[in-house]
């Protein structure tokens, strides 16, 4: 049996409850049917499922693949992109605007829009970012005491989600007085798959695009000195370079994904460490192993599961499964990161694992051309965090009882609160 032949005891619903209350299972029921398997992602649309290394790369990382079914030759895939977001329940006047965003698009576009805001996340850049960082993360750590209750605080909402938030707002050019604003919008797009709020994903989006006319229009009027203003000028000089609905979409892209997985990262890593209290001991003892555990963090309990589709453009036979040209393909890279050929006792979470080592051996950032553009800043953000956090908290842990939410959010890993006790 070929990849692309459903069975009944192997298809994978990515929207099963079981799979987003409980996201390890996804990794266990990928590994269980040897690595590849047919399943159904948001929407009902037929994919296939891979977690291989080998093939992972191959996927995220071959000309052979496109992120926009309206790229695949001859028109074989089965909808257009902004069909499948009209059956998401995304309103007709808000598909275009994602249509525009740089995280869909293929080839020159991709590279054109990329090119636009790379320089503001060069190492070089981020590390010159750093005394920022830690200026808002000692901030916001001494803060804590004052949202406390009885010695207990709401880590996700006091410290992991203003951290990315405050770093990416400064670094676009979001307005202060605006930020708790686009969090409430951030928790509207996590509701999106939320049967009793079918409206958030729509208000949410259209909220965000109006809120950003209105910041560029400002900003026109009296211009600043950050990225928000350099893509201004890019619009308005260079036409042909950055049109105003990519221009729109790419400040809406950069301001969500600059802080969402970021914070989700810090919450996860958290509760990692404090589930597992020998390793939160040994980061204690060591900061030196802040580097590796980041990265452990990343390959363990990585934000994201699976990355957004692929679609072959042409018949593919890749190591544990066969594509047929238009076939959408889902890299599920929280299983791809405990492969069992490359990891040795994959599910044991170890910060020590990549000490020492060279590169990056998890595609937890993904990889190839839509590799993370702001990689290098949220690993910094989490090096920051989890040291000072470490340093500032040696006695912090988990409330007895009372386990964190998740939000009923598809293809991730994240909480919707991180109670701890100072």
């Amino acid at each position: 049996m070929t990849a692309t032949t459903p069975s009944p005891d192997q298809t994978i619903d990515l929207q099963d409850p079981a799979l987003v209350t409980d996201p390890e299972a996804l990794i266990r029921r990928v590994w269980e049917v040897g690595g590849t398997a047919p399943g159904k992602f948001a929407g009902g649309l037929d994919v296939v499922f891979f977690a291989d290394d080998a093939d992972v790369r191959t996927i995220l990382g071959d000309r052979r693949f496109v992120t926009s079914p309206d790229n695949v030759p001859g028109g074989t895939a089965a909808r257009s992109r902004a069909d499948m977001l009209t059956s998401l329940g995304l309103d007709a006047e808000l598909v275009g605007y994602m249509t525009e965003s740089v995280l869909g698009k293929d080839g020159a576009d991709h590279t054109r829009l990329r090119k636009l805001v790379s320089r503001a996340f060069t190492v070089r850049r981020v590390n010159e970012m750093r005394p920022q960082v830690e200026r808002i993360t000692d901030d916001l750590l001494a803060r804590l005491p004052d949202h406390a209750e009885d010695g207990v605080v709401d880590l996700l909402e006091h410290f992991a989600y203003p951290l990315p938030i405050t770093v990416i707002c400064d670094l676009v050019g979001v307005p202060e007085r605006d930020r708790d604003q686009w969090r409430e919008w951030s928790r509207s797009l996590a509701s999106a798959f939320d049967p009793t709020k079918p409206d958030a994903m729509n208000t949410a989006l259209g909220a965000m695009i109006d809120h950003i006319k209105g910041m560029i229009a400002e900003r026109r009027a009296a211009p600043h000195d950050d990225l928000l203003d350099a893509l201004i000028r890019e619009r308005d000089e260079n036409g042909d370079r950055l049109s105003e609905a990519e221009l729109v979409t790419l400040v809406f892209t950069l301001v969500i994904a600059g802080h969402e997985t970021t914070a989700h990262l810090i919450a996860n890593g958290t509760h990692a460490l404090l589930t597992h209290r020998d390793q939160w001991d040994a980061l204690r003892a060591d900061p030196g192993l802040l580097p590796s555990a980041v990265h452990e963090m990343l390959r363990w309990c990585g934000t994201a599961l699976v990355t957004q589709l692929r679609y072959a453009t042409e018949d593919i036979e890749l190591r544990t499964g066969r594509l047929a040209k238009g076939e959408p393909a889902v890299a599920v890279i929280a299983a791809t990161n405990r492969d069992p050929h490359l990891y040795p006792d994959p599910h044991r979470f170890d910060i020590t694992r990549h000490h020492g080592k060279p590169g990056e051996a998890h595609v937890g950032f993904g990889h190839g051309l839509h590799y993370c553009l702001g990689a290098a800043l949220a690993r910094q953000e989490g090096q920051v965090a989890f040291g000072a956090l470490t340093a500032a908290y040696p006695d912090l842990a988990l409330v007895p009882g009372r386990e964190p939410g998740r939000p009923p959010l598809p293809g991730n890993r994240r909480f919707t609160d991180l109670h701890v006790r100072l």
